[in-house]
C-alpha cells in the first residue's frame, strides 16, 4: 500500500501579489490611477520610487553580487563565440555549442524548479556558482595551453548549461524571498537592470580584452567575479525554508505541470517565452559570424554589437521599473514579442553597423519587456508553494527551447549563410505572435 502523503492543497490563481485576490472585478476597473508625480519622485521615493526594491539591505547586496558576476559571464560569453570562430571558422559550430550550452534547459530545469521548492535555497546557489567558477578556470587554463579544442569548449558549455539550468529557477525564486510581496515586479525589473547593465559592460570590456590580451583574460575574469558572488550569497540572510511533507520528485514535478495546464492564461504565457526563445534568442549565436562575415567590425565590433542589445535591454528594465502597478501586463507581452521579432527580421537586412546596433538596441528592450513581464506575471499569479515549479517551466520555456533553435538556424546558416537564417526564423516567429495576439483574449486582458 502506498505511504504518500495526498498532494499538498494549491490555492487559487492569484491576480495580484497578495493572497487569491478577493476584490470584485468592477471596484478594480473603477479605481482611479494615482495622480501623476514628478520625475524626480519617481526615481527617488523609497516606497514607490523605480528603484524601491533596493532600499531592502538583503536584496541590495544579492543585487550587486550578481551584478558583477554577471559582468564576468557576459565577458566569457563574448570570448567563447570568438574563440569558437576562430577555431572552426564555422557558423554551424557556433550553433553547435549554443545548443550543447542551452540543451539542458530542457531536462534540468523542472528538477531545479523542485528543489527550489523543497531545500536551502542558499546552500544550492553556493553549489552551483561554486561550479561554474571551476569550469570558468578550467576554460582559461586550457586556453593559456593552447590546447582547447571546439569539442572542450561543448563540454565545458554542456556543464555549464545544466548547472544554469539547475540553478535559474532557485535564483528567481529567491528574489521573492528577499523582497516584500508588493516590491516583487519591481524586484524584478531591477534584476533586468542589473543583467542588462551587465549585458553592455561586460561584450564592451570584452572586446578590448580580446583584442589585447586573448581570450583566456575574459575566462579568468569571470572566474574571479564567481569568487566575489559566493562572498555575497555567503553573507546574505536567506529566509529559512518551509517545511514540507516529504515526496517523491516525480510526484512534485506532476503536481506542477497539472497547474500549470489547468490555467490556460499561464499556459499562454509560457508557449510565448518559448516562441521568443527558440525563433528569436538565436541571433545572439550568430553575433559572432554577422560581425566578422556580414558586417566586417572585427572581435571590438562584437563587443559593441552585443554591448548594443544589452544596453537597449537595460532601457527596457528602467522602463518596466517605472510601470505604476495598475498598468496593464498583458498588451504589453504581445506588442514586445511582435517588435522582438521585427527587429531581429530587420538586423537580418541590415549592412551598416551603425543600424544594426540600433536594431540590437530594440531587440533587447523589446525583449525584457516581454519576457520579464511574463516573469512578474507569473510571481504575482501562482501561489508561494507552487512558485518555484512553475518558474522552472518559465526558466525551461526562455532557455531549453534556445538551444533548438540555435541548431536549426545555424544549419540553416551554413546553407544559406546568417543573414537569411535568421530573416526567416523571425519571419516566422512574428506571424505566430500576430496570431497569438488576436486569439488569445485572458493574456490580452491581464493587469
Amino acid at each position: 500500500m502506498s505511504t504518500t502523503p495526498p498532494p499538498e492543497p494549491i490555492p487559487p490563481l492569484r491576480t495580484d501579489d497578495g493572497p487569491a485576490a478577493r476584490t470584485p472585478a468592477s471596484e478594480s476597473v473603477a479605481a482611479a490611477p494615482p495622480p501623476p508625480r514628478d520625475v524626480l519622485t519617481d526615481l527617488l521615493h523609497p516606497e514607490r520610487g523605480w528603484f524601491r526594491a533596493l532600499r531592502h539591505p538583503e536584496f541590495r547586496l544579492f543585487w550587486t553580487g550578481n551584478f558583477v558576476s554577471n559582468i564576468g559571464s557576459w565577458m566569457q560569453t563574448v570570448a567563447q563565440g570568438w574563440l569558437v570562430l576562430q577555431l572552426t571558422g564555422s557558423p554551424l559550430w557556433l550553433g553547435a555549442v549554443g545548443f550543447a550550452q542551452q540543451i539542458p534547459a530542457l531536462f534540468f530545469s523542472l528538477p531545479g524548479g523542485v528543489l527550489a521548492d523543497r531545500v536551502s535555497r542558499q546552500r544550492m546557489l553556493l553549489a552551483t556558482q561554486g561550479v561554474m567558477l571551476l569550469l570558468a578556470l578550467t576554460m582559461g587554463v586550457l586556453t593559456s595551453l593552447e590546447i582547447i579544442t571546439v569539442r572542450h569548449i561543448v563540454v565545458i558549455a554542456f556543464a555549464a548549461g545544466v548547472i544554469m539550468a539547475i540553478n535559474a529557477p532557485i535564483y528567481q525564486a529567491t528574489l521573492r524571498d528577499l523582497v516584500p510581496a508588493e516590491d516583487t515586479q519591481n524586484a524584478i525589473a531591477l534584476n533586468s537592470i542589473q543583467f542588462n547593465s551587465s549585458r553592455v559592460l561586460g561584450p564592451t570590456v570584452a572586446g578590448f580584452i580580446l583584442a589585447f590580451a586573448g581570450e583566456a583574460a575574459c575566462f579568468y575574469l569571470n572566474a574571479l567575479s564567481y569568487v566575489v558572488l559566493l562572498g555575497v550569497i555567503w553573507r546574505v540572510r536567506f529566509p529559512a525554508p518551509q517545511l514540507r511533507q516529504p515526496r517523491s520528485m516525480l510526484a512534485d514535478l506532476t503536481e506542477g505541470f497539472r497547474y500549470v495546464w489547468t490555467h490556460r492564461t499561464i499556459l499562454l504565457l509560457v508557449l510565448m517565452v518559448a516562441l521568443v526563445s527558440m525563433f528569436g534568442l538565436p541571433y545572439l549565436v550568430m553575433l559572432p559570424a554577422f560581425a566578422r562575415d556580414v558586417l566586417r567590425v572585427g572581435e571590438t565590433g562584437l563587443g559593441y554589437l552585443t554591448a548594443a542589445a544589452g544596453l537597449g535591454a537595460l532601457l527596457g528594465g528602467i522602463r518596466l521599473a517605472a510601470l505604476p502597478t495598475h498598468h496593464r501586463r498583458g498588451p504589453l507581452v504581445l506588442a514586445a514579442a511582435a517588435v522582438f521579432f521585427a527587429a531581429i527580421l530587420l538586423f537580418s537586412l541590415s549592412r551598416h553597423p551603425w543600424i544594426s546596433a540600433a536594431l540590437l538596441a530594440v531587440v533587447g528592450a523589446s525583449l525584457v519587456n516581454s519576457v520579464a513581464t511574463v516573469n512578474s506575471l507569473i510571481q504575482s499569479m501562482v501561489p508561494d508553494n507552487i512558485r518555484g515549479r512553475v518558474l522552472s517551466m518559465h526558466t525551461m520555456a526562455f532557455l531549453g527551447f534556445t538551444p533548438l533553435g540555435s541548431l536549426l538556424v545555424g544549419a540553416l546558416a551554413e546553407q544559406w549563410g546568417p543573414p537569411l537564417a535568421m530573416a526567416l526564423s523571425s519571419g516566422f516567429a512574428l506571424l505566430l505572435t500576430l496570431v497569438v495576439a488576436l486569439s488569445a483574449p485572458s493574456v490580452r486582458r491581464l493587469q
